[in-house]
């Protein structure tokens, strides 16, 4: 890891940005002093938006991708697909004595591309989000062959699951898996906590909200309709779905990428006329993203991307801790180093005397 100053005294390191979507995490990463050497995006439509906020198109498909052709980093930045795993083989290997190790457990998922990418190049640490319920997919297995796979690999691994609701006004939980270069840090007690530190005062929903909204936005008559008699239907039968009022003051539920189909789990109220959904702007600032953000996409591919993307205050104070802790075991790696070295020089020493 370099310890040149970027300029406001943060400390410079590389990372890779894997399934990079629009570049949330980017952003986060860049915030906290890093430099982005690799990028990694299929959908072609989240391409033309990366492309248009950092000058880049990312590589296409990850599983093409020859790992040793990344360039080196010292973290690996990614949100992952959660995908279910085969266990395939696995027990038959346990039974026999035989150990497995993260490519048994998890060929044929886009999570093995994340490991032997980190197995070929070693980063100093790595940091993977996902949804909360990564924890319970696949009855908890997914969970366990992550945390395996992850461990096999000789890192250290800490998780949590996260709220963005104290850094924007929006109820989103995610995982967040953070991790540590143990051969690296052979000698150093890695004991990272997810310390958030919020903003003094939460954003509320009329924060992010434009003051000229085009007529477009409103619900017609008929979809406006078609959301109350379903809410109806359904609160009948003891169920709690229906569409969701934005409290001006409060946080929303959560976005998601199918927003764009009625924008019913967020919908603003409107004096003498029907609600309306969001915009692509406010969906940016719902997930923190700055105003400077270009969106070069229609509407619709505009809220599948804010849908699927990250909390970008958050991910940038976690981005920070990161760092942090890696000053400090880089720092307490050195200082040991140098009393090896020294107790070395003593004993040359004595023995030249002896």
């Amino acid at each position: 890891m370099s310890y040149n100053s970027l300029g406001d005294g943060r400390l410079g390191f590389s990372f890779i940005d894997l399934f990079a979507g629009i570049g949330g995490l980017r952003l986060a990463f860049e915030k906290a002093g890093g430099h982005c050497v690799y990028s990694s995006e299929w959908n072609k439509y989240s391409q033309q938006t990366y492309f248009a906020n950092f000058g880049e198109i990312p590589d296409g498909d990850i599983t093409k991708v020859v790992a040793t052709a990344i360039p080196n980093h010292d973290i690996l930045v990614g949100g992952f697909p959660c995908q279910p795993f085969s266990i395939a083989g696995v027990s038959k290997k346990q039974s026999l004595g035989r150990k497995t190790g993260f490519e048994d457990k998890t060929q044929g998922t886009l999570f093995f591309d994340v490991c032997r990418i980190i197995e070929a190049k070693r980063p100093k640490a790595f940091m993977l989000e996902n949804v909360k319920n990564l924890c319970s997919h696949d009855k908890g297995n997914t969970f366990r062959v992550i945390k395996e796979s992850l461990n096999d690999l000789g890192y250290k691994i800490f998780y949590k699951v996260l709220d963005g609701k104290e850094y924007v006004p929006q109820h989103r939980e995610r995982i967040v898996i953070v991790g540590f270069d143990t051969k690296l840090f052979y000698d150093a007690d890695i004991k990272f906590q997810f310390s958030i530190t919020p903003p003094d005062r939460s954003p509320i929903v009329s924060d992010i909200l434009e003051e000229s909204v085009a007529e477009k936005y409103t619900l017609s008559d008929k979809l406006w309709s078609y959301l109350q008699n379903y809410a109806i239907k359904h609160k009948a039968k003891g169920n709690g779905f229906g569409y969701g009022i934005a409290p001006l003051d409060g946080v929303t539920r959560t976005l998601s990428a199918r927003y764009y189909k009625d924008g019913s789990e967020i919908l603003i109220e409107q004096a003498g006329k029907n609600p309306r959904r969001l915009t692509p702007r406010e969906c940016a600032r719902l997930q923190g993203f700055p105003d400077s953000f270009k969106i070069p996409v229609s509407d619709t591919q505009a809220y599948r991307q804010f849908g699927n993307a990250v909390v970008v205050p958050l991910m940038s104070n976690v981005a920070q801790l990161i760092v942090d802790e890696l000053r400090y075991l880089q720092a307490s790696q050195s200082v040991n180093i140098s009393r090896v070295d020294c107790a070395v020089d003593s004993q040359k020493v004595a023995l030249a005397y002896a």
